[in-house]
């Protein structure tokens, strides 16, 4: 038997290429004793303790460490944490190292810190540094401090070092303890080559410029290894075997760290909760006197929060929530089970009144089912971090931090990042990334296996061989390390006390674990998410206090707005959260929402699964067919569905009426069986069988409702989150009906940089009457502005036009408060610094300069001309170089080269009436059944030919109309009809039948004339 103290592994950030699940096999087959982890980070510690212990491997917590001793010279050691103590003191410098610029760590720091951790110097490491003589001073300072615990570690990579005798009477000069040790950074030796060159792909540095001594030695020793390479010093194998086994920590996993909220002397959380909820919901409901039912809820509530000892949490996360409103950042109206908290209500955590919707606490908190409350905030995704920089500053740097995501080599980057390490050109690059489909998830076997393309360039040359079996050794492991989109976490002791730290972002720490790993140590995270929808409301709302003066309160707008239903009802829902599918707005004219509880029944039923209950829910609310209960004593639960289970909380219910379950049992059921796990089914179903026996239900009944129950646990959503986000959706529907050209300015702003979205947009609001005015050089901003009723292009939407030269251009015209007159005056204003070819181009193309008076060929022609004006400010009155007017049909081409689509009047609007046989255009597509006969024109904007298994031609041609783009589908038999004369910008009539591929509308084409 064997121990091995010097493993890194893969979650090293490729300093290892070492798997867990591939090592613990190995070391039970070398019936290894004991294991340490010496990443340079604790990343990966968690997963390697816990999993070796569940393997019979004795896990040894370590970390690899460079002391410093100078400012350019270092020294290197290992440590292991030898009791609990000596854990929480590796935590400590391992953060300590990771927050200094240095990533080292100074001698005072490590001798503060060295208590229960024991030292291994690695004499042959960083070019011997440790038997140097500039090395003793910091050599004897650790032997004060830690004598005990302090240890040589000599390794025999091939063979005897040739310094062994130097370090062996370093350890006798100074009465020190020898072990065997062996850096192991890949599994087997015939890793070596893919060890490299994921050190290649970490430093940057390719292959052929590597400079740096080869580690062909560094893979996982067998026993046999070990033996035979310190045959002659079994001393010091049984000390390493001794020191490994001497190291014992317990990490514990049930503790947890609730934070406390900062109180004056002599109040107790509890005390301070009940009176802020008691003023909140006063305050909510306009009244001194609170209804029975109210009161009754917030006790209970109450009760549960304080018996559970999350009085505290409540009142932080109240607080930061206080700060957002009063900073005017706006939060969403609640997310997940805690809208169902009327303590989250009354605390103006959410806006969800839960008894207003039959909202059960219990599906947020069960005091039968404990676990940390969990409540996510969204957040403006713009200002999501003042709130998170807020929390920091109030509870200190020490006691927040945002939590680590690790990405990982997928298959196409770990494809490409080896390819370029073996210094192949760009076109190979291309090309690899074509022959591996696009396709989430996929693996390089996969790939290799699915595509024919892909065997046959490997086979044409060796070396892609080899670049393919490197990539598939690498591909999956972490490679960097990023902040998590939301995850922050609130300790009432120091972080390092619990978890590794490191530097993050806005002078917040990062955790060195990720998400699963830290809510495993006991410490409580809370989502700061930020939600685009809620950005795009912000500025509609600020839009329209400048447009109308009108100061909207989202909070007082009202549920029962007709205008809202009427474009709820005709599907009008693009640029509406969570209802702008195509197959959505269906939903939507089947359902015909009269009522807010029908916007949240069709956000819970438009899922798979439940939407094969969307017709039911639409029949029975027009009364096409008839509303059946499963059982009439459900009626009261169901009838707001009309007998369709849609919701968690209704499961819930149900098993409160029938079987008499608490609604905490209820939630118990309800995950029980969402589970779907045989036994748990059994053992809830007997549970249920006898409370509705109790009740004085049959057993047939009893039986049939279980097995409803059972149906609808896979369809059944979170009424709570339902509710909550359909809020959202209300009030976008809202400021759409309502508001129309500020929420359209909106929407156009948040697509900048997408012109297929932009160009949707457009055609939608020009459809719905609303005028859009050309990009203006005097009066565009940045982003779509609303002036006189209109909507003003934005500069931001134009190609070409940087950021840099925009802020320049408003600060000029900020500053000089009067209009730019000639292209003269603004290249002078500008200078020449700023006022460049490559930037005014796409100005003069987009049409943002016609108000100048000149054509956009002669403003083209006349920019060589404003440049020497900014330049030299020459004598005399500057003259445009004059030229023909730029054709119409080149005038559009330009608009498409720097915006994406044609923002004039498209040609098509033109020729419509030309063609009254037409039946479709590219918008009207979407709503039509497949196989429908189609009649519609369009414009080639691509087309790609290929021939058939049997040698024909056939196209894809892509048409584009006012709306938007189709493919036509031209199989031989009509390709013949028109081969040799399609071009980019060829006007086509075709005929045909809709397909659907990919969810994509598409035409098989059965007649095309070209016109």
């Amino acid at each position: 038997m064997t121990v091995y103290p010097q493993i890194r592994t893969s979650a090293d950030l490729l300093k290892s290429t070492i798997r867990i699940n591939e090592l613990i096999p190995f070391l039970q087959q070398q019936q290894a004793k004991s294991c340490a982890i010496v990443n340079s980070k604790l990343y990966g510690l968690l997963p390697f303790m816990f999993q070796l212990k569940k393997a019979g491997i004795h896990p040894v917590a370590g970390l690899t460490i460079e002391l410093e001793r100078t400012e350019d010279e270092t020294l290197p050691l290992v440590l292991y944490a030898k009791t609990n103590k000596g854990y929480q003191n590796l935590l400590k410098i391992a953060s300590s190292i990771a927050i200094r610029p240095q990533q080292n760590i100074p001698l005072r720091w490590l001798v503060a810190y060295c208590q229960d951790i024991a030292f291994v110097l690695l004499p042959f490491a960083n070019q011997q540094a440790w038997l140097q003589p500039e090395a003793q001073k910091s050599l004897h300072a650790l032997i004060q401090a830690n004598k005990a615990n302090l240890y040589i570690g000599i390794t025999r990579a091939n063979g005897v070092h040739p310094f062994e005798v130097q370090a062996e009477e370093l350890a006798q000069q100074h009465q020190l303890r020898v072990i065997a040790t062996h850096e192991s950074l890949y599994m087997y030796e015939q890793d070596a080559f893919a060890y490299e060159v994921a050190q290649s792909i970490e430093t940057g540095v390719k292959l052929n410029d590597r400079n740096h001594e080869q580690k062909h030695d560094s893979y996982v020793l067998t026993a046999q290894d070990w033996n035979a390479r310190f045959s002659d010093k079994q001393m010091w194998l049984d000390a390493t075997e001794k020191l490994l086994l001497s190291c014992h920590v317990e990490i514990n996993l049930n503790q947890v760290y609730m934070p406390k909220f900062p109180l004056m002397e002599g109040q107790t959380a509890a005390d301070v909760l009940k009176q802020e909820v008691q003023a909140g919901l006063q305050k909510r409901l306009q009244t001194e006197i609170l209804p029975k039912q109210y009161v009754e809820r917030i006790d209970y509530e109450l009760q549960v929060i304080q018996s559970m000892g999350y009085s505290d949490y409540f009142l932080i996360v109240a607080d930061f929530m206080r700060f957002a409103r009063e900073q005017q950042i706006l939060t969403g109206p609640g997310r997940g089970s805690s809208a169902s908290s009327l303590i989250a209500y009354a605390l103006e955590i959410t806006q969800v009144d839960p008894l207003q919707y039959d909202l059960l606490f219990e599906r947020f908190l069960n005091v039968e089912r404990v676990t940390l409350p969990d409540i996510d905030i969204d957040f403006l995704d713009t200002r999501r971090q003042e709130v998170i920089e807020y929390v920091a500053s109030k509870y200190g740097k020490q006691y927040v931090a945002q939590i680590i995501t690790f990405g990982t080599l997928s298959a196409k980057a770990v494809a490409r990042d080896v390819a370029r390490m073996f210094n192949f050109n760009s076109e190979t690059l291309e090309m690899i990334s074509k022959l591996i489909p696009n396709k989430p998830g996929i693996t390089l076997q996969e790939a290799y296996a699915n595509s024919e393309n892909l065997r046959k360039w490997m086979d044409t040359e060796p070396i892609r061989h080899k670049w393919f079996q490197t990539a598939l050794r690498l591909e999956g492991l972490p490679r960097n390390a990023s902040t998590h989109a939301a995850g922050v976490v609130l300790s009432p002791v120091p972080l390092v006390d619990v978890v590794p730290i490191e530097q993050g972002h806005d002078d917040i720490y990062l955790t060195q674990w990720p998400m699963l790993e830290v809510e495993q140590t006991g410490l409580l995270k809370i989502d700061f998410l930020g939600l685009r929808n809620l950005t795009i409301l912000d500025q509609i709302r600020k839009s329209i206090l400048y447009t109308h003066q009108i100061e909207l309160d989202f909070n007082q707008i009202p549920l029962n707005d007709a205008k809202t239903f009427e474009l709820l009802q005709r599907g009008d829902t693009v640029g509406i959260f969570q209802l702008e599918s195509d197959g959505m707005k269906g939903a939507l004219r089947d359902i015909k929402p009269t009522h807010f509880l029908d916007i949240v029944a069709v956000n819970a039923l438009y899922r798979p699964g439940p939407m094969q209950f969307i017709p039911v829910y639409a029949n029975r609310k027009h009364h096409l067919e008839p509303v059946s209960m499963p059982h009439p004593d459900l009626t009261s639960i169901l009838q707001e569905t009309y007998g369709v289970i849609i919701y968690q909380e209704q499961i819930m219910r149900i098993a409160n009426v029938m079987a008499g379950f608490t609604i905490g049992q209820a939630d118990i059921l309800r995950r029980a069986v969402s589970k779907k796990k045989r036994e748990a089914l059994e053992e809830q179903r007997a549970a249920f069988v006898k409370g509705s026996l109790s009740k004085g239900y049959t057993e047939q009944v009893a039986h049939e409702v279980y097995e409803l129950i059972v149906r609808f646990a896979d369809y059944g959503f979170p009424k709570s989150h339902a509710v909550a986000y359909s809020i959202i959706s209300y009030q976008m529907a809202y400021l759409k009906a309502n508001f129309p050209v500020n929420f359209y300015a909106a929407l156009l702003t948040n697509a900048t940089g997408n012109s297929d979205k932009l160009m949707q947009i457009l055609m939608e609001a020009k459809a719905n009457g609303i005028e859009i005015l050309p990009p203006s050089i005097n009066r565009s901003v940045r982003h779509f502005k609303v002036e006189n009723g209109k909507i003003r292009f934005s500069l931001s939407a134009i190609k070409g036009v940087s950021q840099p030269f925009l802020q320049q251009l408003l600060k000029v015209r900020d500053e000089q408060q009067q209009r730019f007159e000639t292209i003269f005056d603004l290249a002078v204003s500008l200078t020449s610094t700023h006022f460049q070819r490559k930037v005014v181009e796409p100005l003069i193309k987009a049409g943002a300069l016609d108000e100048f008076g000149k054509d956009r060929a002669t403003l083209l022609a006349t920019i060589e001309g404003a440049q020497k004006q900014a330049d030299f400010m020459a004598f005399g009155k500057p003259k445009y170089v004059e030229m023909s007017n730029v054709p119409e049909k080149e005038k559009l081409q330009y608009e498409k080269e720097v915006l994406g689509f044609y923002l004039s009047d498209h040609p098509i609007i033109r020729m419509r009436p030309q063609f009254q046989q037409t039946n479709a255009n590219v918008q009207s597509l979407q709503t039509l059944k497949d196989n429908s006969y189609i009649r519609i024109i369009g414009i080639v904007s691509e087309f790609r030919q290929l021939r058939t298994k049997r040698g024909e031609l056939m196209a894809f041609v892509t048409i584009e109309d006012e709306f938007g783009a189709v493919i036509c589908t031209l199989f031989p038999k009509e390709y013949e009809q028109v081969v040799g004369q399609l071009n980019e910008d060829t006007l086509l009539y075709v005929e045909g039948f809709l397909e659907r591929r990919f969810n994509k509308a598409q035409i098989k084409v059965k007649q095309i004339t070209i016109k």
